[in-house]
């Protein structure tokens, strides 16, 4: 039975990842996700990734809003409001009882993985899905305005403030799971598919990881990344922005650069297809596809793409 992993992060991960679940039975994919973003706000532990994915791929998310749950309603955060509560990170009524279980959970000793396990399998995910570390990572952004948490940057200042430089906080002593490291060492294991997610804010992260680079690569598995990029600009998100202020070429040329010590293949979309022949000078395969995911159908045909990559290169 052929196996893959995903590694994803933000909401372009997610509609990758929901179409891979549509290709892939459980026991054929897992997700790898990002833990940089999460923090503590209102007392409660908070993990902005996972839940992303935990509510897209259960059906719960809010597909305009693009985050948190569909049909939500704010009452506790109004009254938190009224009592002088700091309320600018938003947290619907149901979106509060995932984030009040999960500080629960862990304040009685379960980590991360148990937490986030439990939690997918209460609201009916049956896909293996980890953090990229049970240790605490946090991203943080060195700015002109001093270094902020990444939260603050992203969500309270709206990415206002010009990214001079990325730091991961305690990644060095941070370590993958034991049941990543064991999946990696899966003879089944026939591909990683990095996803279309912000690669500085949400694959670097896991990266950083101490060990979790070299394990993946150690693997000896087709790695796939699939361009966040579409005619040099990014669908969602400041991936465009903040290449532009690490002075970047707004590239996916420069994305496949980022990565190319770790990818053996790269996914362009079609608009981008004049700088294939760039890439495969650096050595990798290059595809050209749809990577615009406007729909379940656009989802599904990318993930299909992306796992056909994998065994291709894997024959090869």
């Amino acid at each position: 039975m052929k196996k893959y992993l995903a590694i994803t992060g933000g909401v372009g991960g997610a509609k990758l990842a929901l179409g891979l679940t549509k290709i892939l039975s459980k026991s054929e994919v897992a997700f790898l996700v990002n833990t940089g973003d999460d923090f503590e706000h209102m007392g409660l532990s908070i993990s902005p990734d996972l839940d992303t994915l935990m509510y897209t791929l259960s059906g719960l998310s809010n597909v305009e809003l693009g985050w948190g749950r569909g049909g939500e309603t704010w009452r506790c955060l109004d009254a938190y409001k009224k009592l002088g509560g700091d309320s600018w990170f938003s947290l619907g009524d149901e979106d509060l009882a995932v984030h009040l279980r999960r500080t629960e959970m862990l304040k009685l000793g379960s980590s991360l993985s148990e937490v986030t396990a439990d939690l997918f399998r209460h609201l009916g995910v049956d896909y293996s899905c980890w953090p990229m570390s049970d240790k605490p990572v946090r991203t943080q952004i060195e700015t002109e305005a001093g270094r902020l948490e990444f939260q603050h940057y992203f969500v309270r200042d709206r990415c206002e403030h010009v990214v001079k430089s990325i730091h991961f906080v305690s990644s060095s002593v941070a370590y993958p799971t034991n049941n990543l490291l064991r999946y990696l060492e899966d003879p089944d294991l026939c591909g990683i598919i990095v996803c279309p997610s912000n690669p500085f804010l949400s694959v670097d992260p896991i990266l950083s990881v101490h060990g979790l680079k070299e394990a993946l690569i150690a693997s000896k598995v087709p790695i796939v990344a699939v361009s966040p990029l579409i005619n040099g600009q990014a669908v969602k998100g400041p991936t465009a922005k903040i290449m532009k202020e690490l002075r970047l070429v707004l590239s996916p040329v420069s994305v496949a650069a980022h990565y190319q010590d770790f990818i053996n293949g790269f996914i362009l979309d079609e608009s981008d297809a004049e700088h294939a022949v760039e890439i495969t000078k650096s050595g990798m395969s290059v595809v050209t596809a749809q990577t615009l995911m406007a729909s379940l159908d656009d989802r599904i045909n990318l993930a299909q793409t992306a796992v056909n990559m994998c065994d291709e290169l894997r024959g090869h």
